[in-house]
C-alpha cells in the first residue's frame, strides 16, 4: 500500500530542501513528537526536558539547540513558512483575506489523520497550561512578521506599513479567536469551517 504523505513533506518536496535541512525537520519532528506522547502520559509541568530528550534519542543540548524552551517544543512549527510561500503563489488581485483564507484552508485540507491529530494536541496544550498561553504572543509577532513580508510584496508596501501591520493583526486575531471557540465548545471537528467563517467575516468587513 502506498504511504500517505503529509502537508509538511508535499511542501518540503516542492521547496527542495537539501540534506542538511532534511535531516532538521526529521530530528524537530523527533523531539515534538516525543514531547507530545510524554506530555499525555505523564503531563506538561510533570516532564523535563531531559526526558524528552532521552525518548527523542537525542542530547538535552541537541532539544536546546532546536527548541530554546520547553514552551518552544509546543509553539513553533514549519507552517509559518509554508503558508508565506502560498499566499506569493496567489493571483496578485486576489484581495490579501481572500488569499489567505484560501492558502489556510488548502493547507488544512492537506493534513494527514497524524498531522490533525498533532495540531489539536498543539491547540489544547496551549489553550490549558498558562505558561504556553504566556508565550504565545511572542509566537504570534513572528508569525506576524512573515505574513506581514508576505502581504507587503503583493500590495507593494513595505512590511512597517500602518495598514499592512492592521490587516495580519486582524488576520492572527480572527484565527486565533476561531481556533480557541472550538476548543471551549468542543467541536474541533468544525476547526476549518470556523476559520472559514472568521476570514469570511473580515472579508466582508467585520459586519454585525
Amino acid at each position: 500500500m502506498a504511504r500517505t504523505t503529509s502537508a509538511g513533506e508535499r511542501s518540503a518536496r516542492r521547496t527542495a530542501p537539501g540534506l542538511r535541512e532534511r535531516k532538521k525537520i526529521k530530528t524537530r519532528r523527533a523531539i515534538r513528537h516525543a514531547a507530545y506522547r510524554l506530555f499525555s502520559e505523564q503531563g506538561y509541568d510533570a516532564t523535563p526536558v531531559d526526558r524528552i530528550a532521552e525518548a527523542a534519542d537525542v542530547s538535552p543540548s541537541t532539544v536546546f539547540r532546536y527548541f530554546p524552551t520547553k514552551e518552544d517544543i509546543v509553539l513553533t512549527d514549519e507552517y509559518d513558512a509554508i503558508i508565506a510561500a502560498a499566499i506569493r503563489e496567489r493571483p496578485l488581485d486576489e484581495p490579501p483575506v481572500a488569499a489567505l483564507r484560501r492558502v489556510i484552508l488548502d493547507l488544512l485540507g492537506q493534513f494527514t489523520a497524524a498531522e490533525r491529530k498533532e495540531l489539536l494536541t498543539r491547540l489544547t496544550l496551549v489553550r490549558g497550561i498558562p505558561a504556553l498561553r504566556a508565550r504565545m504572543g511572542e509566537g504570534l509577532a513572528t508569525t506576524g512578521v512573515t505574513l506581514g513580508e508576505a502581504m507587503a510584496e503583493r500590495s507593494g508596501r513595505s512590511p512597517d506599513d500602518f495598514e499592512v501591520r492592521i490587516v495580519v493583526g486582524a488576520i492572527l486575531g480572527a484565527l486565533q479567536e476561531a481556533i480557541f471557540h472550538c476548543l471551549d465548545h468542543r467541536r474541533v471537528e468544525d476547526m476549518e469551517e470556523t476559520i472559514d467563517h472568521a476570514l469570511a467575516l473580515l472579508s466582508r468587513g467585520l459586519p454585525l
